[in-house]
């Protein structure tokens, strides 16, 4: 399998060495020099986005919020920052790694062949997710604890399987009314916080825990 890695950049010269270094190592290279650039390359389903955060426009960190609910695979920041709280902010907009300028091309390596390795173990794994001891199949659309089933309606299986495989990122009703019940649905996003109570009554029943936490003002999260 020939992996794809997204380089977004508008330094043309790092480009063409990381370019050149990559195809070397055998992985496809797209290019990007500006977050529009991204966007529009995202349809062709990159393994791998090496992501500037001081681009122009839209810059690397708010591109990444913006795309990270379309886009699972891993996303490594390149960058002269160097404080912790600039790392900090990059992970919270969800990146992966978080990569300093200078480095060498060996250590770059490296780290992507790290995350395409964890993610293609994350992807055979993905038909069951565990959480505190809850298991969700999400191949046969199954939640149990313990070895039996809790039994949920089509509406609260698909809420638990969102939130689940999102843990610990916020939604907020209009936004999981949107993505669960799709952008044409006729309907009030108000019917997910009768769903949540639902869910969360029947989970607390059977485990004794609760597993989806309000944030108040924010939205629903999965705990982690």
């Amino acid at each position: 399998m020939v992996y794809k890695i997204l380089i977004a950049d508008d330094e043309a010269m790092l480009v063409d060495v990381l370019s050149a270094h990559l195809e070397r190592e055998e992985y496809a290279v797209i290019r990007a020099k500006n977050s529009r650039e991204v966007i529009d390359k995202l349809e062709l389903r990159p393994d791998l986005i090496l992501l500037d955060i001081n681009m122009p426009g839209m810059d690397g960190l708010e591109l990444c919020r913006a795309i990270r609910d379309a886009v699972s695979c891993p996303i490594l920041f390149l960058t002269a920052r160097i404080t912790e709280q600039d790392k900090i902010r990059g992970f919270q907009a969800g990146g992966d790694d978080y990569i300093t300028k200078p480095f060498s091309l060996a250590e770059l390596t490296a780290r992507i062949e790290a995350h395409l390795r964890r993610d293609e173990r994350q992807n055979r794994n993905t038909s069951i997710v565990c959480s505190h001891g809850l298991i969700v199949d999400l191949a046969g659309r199954r939640v149990e604890w313990e070895g039996e089933e809790i039994r949920f309606s089509k509406r609260e299986y698909e809420i638990i399987e969102f939130l689940v495989m999102n843990q610990g990122q916020i939604f907020d009703r209009e936004r999981m009314y949107e993505l669960i019940w799709g952008l044409d649905a006729e309907g009030d996003s108000k019917v997910i916080k009768e769903h949540i109570r639902k869910i969360r009554q029947k989970l607390l029943e059977v485990t004794g825990q609760e597993f989806i936490e309000t944030v108040w003002g924010m939205g629903y999260r999965w705990k982690k």
